[in-house]
């Protein structure tokens, strides 16, 4: 069985770039935004969805950047393999969401429920930006990918 995830890279003109903070199934994880493709959607459409329920953001999605080229085992199921595919986000307006300061941040009604899931988005700046920065193992290799490529 296939997971497909869809996420977006937003580097800001400040040269930062956004990520997400997230405890889900019990881990901590940081990640770039997006999320998984739904049945009858495209990769951009999904993209465009998860920026919308995520950030309440309209986007551009501009070039693609990388699919995964290695085998990734669920985390969370190991029957699954993990596709990842990431593009590059163009925000169509001003980002409103939050941005916190320390990693995990996250609001006591957040974190009430230690079954459930929390999310909150932080930016980092280009300079301390490094695969160490995220969680998952497909994310590292985006992040020297781009370090290679900017």
């Amino acid at each position: 069985m296939f997971n497909i995830r869809v996420y977006g890279i937003i580097l800001t003109e400040a040269r930062q770039v956004v990520v997400t903070d997230e405890f889900i199934r019990g881990a901590y994880i940081t990640k770039f935004p997006g999320g998984g493709l739904e049945f009858g959607e495209g990769t951009r459409d999904c993209l465009k969805r998860e920026m919308k329920e995520e950030m309440n953001l309209e986007v551009e999605i501009g070039d693609h950047l990388y699919t995964t080229d290695i085998y990734q085992r669920s985390a969370f199921n190991p029957a699954h393999q993990i596709i990842s595919i990431y593009y590059f986000v163009k925000p169509l307006e001003p980002i409103s969401v939050e941005f916190k300061q320390t990693a995990f941040d996250f609001e006591p009604h957040q974190i009430a429920d230690p079954t459930g899931e929390a999310e909150v988005f932080r930016l980092i700046e280009w300079s301390d930006f490094t695969a160490d920065t995220v969680s998952l193992p497909i994310d590292k290799i985006v992040v020297n990918l781009l370090k290679e490529r900017f």
